[in-house]
């Protein structure tokens, strides 16, 4: 493997090759990542292929786009890294290949560079039963440094590229999925909020030329930190592109001697959006999110935030769980209100403890009561953020993260999580409660963006998820903030459920859902029924499509019960017995994306693992641009074998369906070739109905 002059080292999953080059014992460069090569590709050859002429007006040799390019050998774009010594002056490296170590599929290789005694450092796993590498960057430092930018591990974006797929969003609009074209220079993203956040989900997507969600090549990278990250894709002059992910520039701002990125998941597929999908939502469920008791069910929450706010009345929330309780729900979640002084959204955050004036015997009434209907209990904390009014901030205004004089978010401030006594009082707090009460689940919140970029509150954070973890390891924990704007990798191997967005829109939850499946699985993505008339959006929509949205994954209530009529019960109760009679499948299976020819028509499909069944969730967004329903193409399925295809719920089609299409009344077998070419016809539709079309393999 290794030569005097050069060195390689090839990683493969069953679907995809990585392999990397290093000359003169530099810092690799990724010379191959695509389909799997053949075992007997010749590794050199490789090397020598991917070898650039030079051209007039450029240096005298191309400078390498290495896994941290250098812009001390020239690298004509940004850089890797940027250290400082401790007198603030700029370091350049220059580093020398020392040792590998080199287990089953797994790769660490470390480069030393004398002068500085600065070490780096590059770690690849591989999980190749999901195919996917992960990949991050270490730097130990004999004299104590300034680390300013320090980018995972960098790799090249395909030549055969249009654009780039990225994540934005909003509150209430999280994971909107935004064309970037390739063009030449820097484009950079820098998410500089302190959390992972609404609008910059750290993900990108590379499609190759005219790849959909179920075909051509794509290139799918995720940045698994929970505190704000910089992300730049870059076409240098020459023609070769990069991508970087790292924390955002500066945001370890104290003297170290060592530091490592975030882990960088990346995979490749030949076979679409659809293949990242399955390999992120894959290694998720594998080797990310750690359940304490993988074999119980996710169980249909009950939420009580859109019935009563902060108005907390013990016999209106017991009349609330037994209403609950009788159309599906199996845990009740008691939301923000229910400790001390805690009226309104303006005061009383960070005194955790019971309101005596709303429960006089604190919570054991309420709780007893909710497990006499056979409902696990669970309570809202937002552990990170302190009120001005508050008992806390009265004797610890020291603990406040970021300047004196600040404008508030939420009315409220944010403590300083890096600072072991506020980890110490929350753990205190939190943890009393804990023992005190039968707490199954928390739901944790997190209602603003930091004051300060600082990695510190982060890694302060995961601290204290982790000790509470030690402590209770039967409760779960939601990662709420204010919805999606913490949902990551590194939260959820903490947590075990994602709050996606505050919005319970049935139509933007749709789409919402639609694109975070490329990352995150349905068993950890919560999903609503909302009140009929959406508190976020204003719009009223039909109980049957609020509910079937809502357990296409991780399903729960929301709205006040006491609202509902005869008929919403049914459907509700009808949509949470199948989501019961499920799960064990769909929570174990993939979601994936339909490419659907009618834009106003968007759709999914979910397989179970052993490919024995599936649902496809088809929902009119929209009203058509022609008058008959386009077939909806489904995919992931096989092309030999029979299906028998089923519409669950005709019933919801437009009056003015007048026709007969075969699902409107019969069930129908099909092969998987004819349903993923030409599709299914479904009855005319309304916008705001979902379509549910079971497939049993015959």
């Amino acid at each position: 493997m290794i030569h005097p002059e050069y060195q390689q080292w090839r990683l493969d999953t069953p679907q995809q090759s990585l392999v990397l080059s290093s000359e003169n014992a530099a810092l690799p460069t990724v010379i191959y990542w695509g389909s799997s090569l053949p075992a007997a590709e010749d590794l050199t050859a490789l090397m020598q292929m991917a070898t650039y002429d030079i051209n007039g007006g450029s240096l005298d040799q191309i400078a390498p786009l290495s896994v941290c390019p250098q812009a001390s050998e020239g690298f004509p774009g940004q850089a890797g890294m940027a250290l400082r010594d401790a007198q603030g002056k700029a370091l350049w490296t220059n580093f020398c290949f020392k040792e590998q170590t080199l287990h089953e599929n797994d790769l660490v290789l470390r480069f030393h560079d004398e002068n500085l005694g600065i070490t780096y450092q590059l770690d690849i796993v591989t999980d190749t039963a999901n195919n996917l590498f992960t990949l991050s960057a270490k730097l130990f430092s004999d004299p104590a440094i300034y680390i300013d930018w320090l980018a995972a591990p960098v790799l090249p974006a395909p030549q055969n590229s249009d654009h780039t797929l990225e994540f934005s969003g909003r509150w209430c609009g999280e994971f909107q999925l935004n064309i970037a074209p390739w063009s030449a220079g820097c484009r950079l993203r820098e998410n500089l909020l302190g959390r992972t956040s609404h609008e910059h989900f750290p993900g990108l997507i590379m499609p190759t030329t005219n790849a959909d969600n179920n075909s051509g090549s794509a290139y799918g990278l995720h940045y698994g930190f929970s505190g704000g990250h910089k992300m730049l894709t870059e076409e240098l002059s020459d023609g070769r592109r990069q991508v970087q992910f790292g924390h955002p520039t500066q945001s370890d701002r104290k003297l170290t001697n060592s530091f490592e990125t975030a882990p960088l998941y990346a995979s490749y597929s030949a076979v679409g959006l659809n293949g990242l999908a399955r390999s992120f939502q894959g290694h998720l469920r594998s080797a990310i999110v750690n359940f304490p008791d993988a074999n119980k069910p996710r169980p249909v929450h009950y939420n009580c935030w859109e019935a009563v706010y902060f108005d907390h009345d013990i016999d209106v929330l017991k009349d609330i769980a037994a209403r609950a309780a009788s159309i599906g729900a199996e845990r009740f979640v008691l939301d923000d209100g229910w400790f001390k002084k805690r009226h309104n959204d303006l005061s009383s955050l960070g005194d955790w403890v019971v309101d005596k004036a709303k429960f006089p015997q604190g919570l054991h009434p309420l709780i007893q009561h909710i497990h006499s209907l056979q409902m696990g209990f669970g309570l809202w904390f937002e552990p990170e953020m302190v009120s001005e009014d508050s008992d806390l901030y009265r004797s610890h205004p020291d603990w406040v993260l970021g300047p004196l004089h600040q404008v508030q978010g939420r009315q409220q401030l944010v403590l300083n999580m890096s600072l072991l006594d506020v980890q110490n009082y929350l753990f205190t707090q939190i943890s009393t409660l804990l023992s005190e009460y039968p707490i199954e689940y928390i739901k944790w919140d997190h209602n603003r963006v930091l004051p300060v970029v600082d990695a510190a509150q982060t890694q302060g954070v995961y601290s204290l998820l982790d000790r509470l973890r030690i402590a209770h390891p039967n409760v779960e924990i939601e990662s709420c903030s204010s919805g999606g704007g913490r949902a990551d990798f590194e939260i959820l191997k903490r947590t075990h459920r994602l709050w996606l967005s505050d919005s319970n829109d049935a139509l933007e939850r749709f789409w919402m859902q639609n694109n975070a499946a490329l990352f995150f699985p349905s068993e950890v993505t919560g999903s609503h029924i909302g009140p009929a008339h959406c508190h976020t959006s204003g719009r009223e929509l039909p109980i049957a499509f609020r509910a079937w949205v809502a357990a296409s994954r991780h399903m729960g209530f929301e709205m006040d019960p006491r609202e509902l009529s005869d008929v919403d019960i049914t459907i509700i109760k009808e949509a949470a017995d199948w989501y019961k009679a499920n799960r064990h499948w769909l929570h174990n299976g993939f979601i994936q994306r339909l490419d659907c020819d009618d834009k106003a028509v968007l759709g999914e499909i979910q397989l179970a693992a052993d490919d024995s069944q599936f649902v496809a969730f088809i929902a009119q967004m929209e009203v058509s641009a022609q008058t008959l329903p386009r077939p909806v193409r489904l995919c992931g399925l096989e092309t030999d074998s029979m299906y028998n295809i089923s519409l669950r719920n005709p019933q919801d089609r437009a009056p003015t369906s007048r026709g007969a299409p075969v699902l409107k009344e019969h069930n129908i077998t099909l092969s998987g070739q004819y349903l993923m070419q030409r599709g299914i016809s479904l009855p005319v539709a309304f916008p705001a109905t979902l379509w549910i079309i079971e497939g049993i393999k015959a």
